[in-house]
């Protein structure tokens, strides 16, 4: 078990969330990052289905929401575990889990364990790249670009206990994976539609 004396975590609303992915775009002009690659990225997912009734059609358990993912600075993150150049580091005094990138070999092991998929090769540095939660931006006592953003406010940050408190304690949604694999630093409210997570998969496959 890692000794963190606090862990810096996420609040996602995804009850308010209309997919616009403004926090996409501020972390890509943030991080200045070359197309491809996504720090921070908006999936569509829904499900049910339509059937026809006296000549017409009728929705049977249809639903729609967006969640909005980055690294989830995990309590036990498998990217540091994982990684052979010890590049992967997670601060003692915040949780936050960010590359080194003059110790990174971009070997791609990192990606590989993640379950969410979180850090990318940057084609340009030839190095892994993830969210970092806008340390430096956070340093400086501003909020990361994502949440800073946000136009319906779905975002949020702190410590993960603070959030707990204030939101709840859910971590996860479909279609992100159970909380229990990695304990994520998130905090999630679950979209208002009673059918959620029965039978969806994500509907913007094109752009993942």
């Amino acid at each position: 078990m890692r000794q963190i004396m606090k862990q810096m975590a996420w609040y996602f609303d995804a009850s308010s969330c209309i997919g616009c992915k403004t926090c996409e775009m501020a972390c890509k002009d943030t991080h200045d990052l070359p197309v491809g690659v996504r720090l921070r990225m908006v999936r569509e997912y829904g499900g049910g289905h339509w059937v026809v009734q006296d000549g017409f059609e009728l929705p049977v358990g249809i639903f729609t929401y967006y969640v909005s993912t980055s690294c989830m600075h995990c309590e036990e993150p498998p990217c540091v575990d994982v990684c052979p150049a010890a590049a992967m580091v997670k601060r003692e005094e915040d949780g936050i889990v960010f590359v080194d990138a003059e110790k990174c070999i971009g070997c791609g092991y990192c990606q590989w364990a993640c379950p969410y998929g979180a850090p990318q090769l940057n084609p340009t540095t030839g190095v892994m790249q993830k969210c970092d939660m806008c340390k430096d931006l956070q340093d400086a006592g501003e909020p990361p670009a994502c949440v800073g953003n946000c136009p319906m406010r779905c975002l949020d940050y702190g410590e993960l206990e603070e959030l707990r408190a204030k939101y709840g304690d859910v971590d996860s949604i479909m279609p992100l994976p159970s909380g229990e694999i990695t304990r994520p630093a998130f905090v999630v409210t679950p979209p208002k539609s009673p059918h959620q997570g029965a039978g969806g998969r994500i509907r913007d496959v094109m752009e993942a």
